[in-house]
């Protein structure tokens, strides 16, 4: 399921009179946890309410087992959801709702440098050889984890997209009144889950528009011709082994994937040596996006050299198609 902001992304589109976008537009896509920050961003929701985190995930970890005994399978990258709201149901959660878990997303800690390293990326474009190309940046986020904590950390602003779960707070009973709106009250049903399936999901409708223009489903038949970013436009950032689904889709169509690691985890870093050597990402970097850290060099020389394509295939492509009027020709 899609969660996004559109900040105005249909207004800004140029669209010709036959329906084809410019496709003037890069995307960064990113993941979030322990690709943006160093921790799960439940980690503020579990302090507020006093509950140890690694006990919770633990129970999380050992849920897929429990539910086999009965004869159920379950999706591993989802089921903390609905151990979530086994907790709020057992009242060690009371009161939380959608607007508490947007409050607790502001206290979710990000990687050093990464709010300037999206300036510094949009900084990239405004340079002479690429401003006439009216070339634009997007960010989006893709991430198992929940979009209303997202929304409230500091980098939503910098946003154009995200994907992640969402809880329902006033669930509908049997015979609800279909023209009342839902009750607020705590969150007690699951409103849409994105696992590592759905991430895959998301890349297509960035790459088809799907996301800012209502008329295109992800599964509509669209050519490459009329998509509204190309995957060859894309770079896919993110931490490890449960975004290779993401990775090869990216890798396949042409886009570029980077892996990060946290600097000082010595398993994580010999885990992303090991996504290059298998050939599932283009290069990894450490997850520190300071000015002139290696992540943030990579970022903005791949940013610069899909601009530079974009551009020289514009001028290729005039010059296909203008047919030039006759020239005067020296005396010899």
């Amino acid at each position: 399921m899609l969660s996004f902001f559109a900040c105005n992304a249909m207004e800004h589109d140029r669209v010709t009179d036959k329906g084809l976008y410019q496709q003037n537009i890069i995307a960064i896509i990113w993941d979030f946890d322990k690709t943006l920050s160093p921790q799960y961003m439940q980690t503020p929701l579990f302090a507020a309410y006093g509950i140890d985190e690694g006990a919770f995930w633990d129970e999380v970890n050992a849920l897929p087992d429990y539910y086999a005994r009965g004869g159920v399978q379950v999706q591993r990258d989802a089921c903390y959801l609905g151990h979530l709201l086994a907790y709020v149901r057992a009242g060690r959660m009371p009161g939380l709702d959608n607007a508490k878990l947007r409050a607790l997303g502001a206290e979710i800690a990000l990687f050093p440098g990464i709010l300037e390293l999206f300036d510094r990326l949009k900084a990239v474009l405004d340079a002479p050889a690429y401003r006439e190309g009216d070339l634009r940046l997007e960010h989006h986020v893709v991430s198992t984890g929940l979009a209303e904590m997202i929304r409230g950390s500091a980098i939503a602003p910098k946003l154009s997209g995200i994907w992640a779960s969402e809880f329902i707070e006033g669930a509908a009973g049997p015979g609800f009144d279909r023209g009342a709106a839902p009750a607020p009250g705590c969150i007690s049903q699951i409103a849409s889950i994105v696992d590592t399936t759905a991430k895959t999901r998301a890349l297509f409708e960035i790459n088809k528009g799907a996301n800012v223009n209502p008329r295109i489903g992800v599964n509509d038949l669209v050519a490459e011709e009329d998509r509204r970013i190309p995957i060859q436009n894309m770079i896919y950032v993110a931490d490890g082994p449960s975004d290779i689904p993401s990775f090869t889709v990216i890798r396949k169509h042409g886009g570029l994937a980077y892996a990060v690691y946290e600097p000082e985890d010595d398993a994580q870093y010999a885990q992303t040596v090991d996504l290059q050597r298998s050939g599932r990402v283009d290069d990894y970097g450490p997850a520190d996006y300071s000015e002139g850290a290696p992540t943030d060099k990579w970022l903005r020389l791949h940013v610069a050299q899909i601009a530079g394509r974009i551009i020289a295939g514009r001028k290729a492509a005039l010059e296909r198609r203008v047919g030039h009027g006759p020239q005067h020709l020296a005396d010899t």
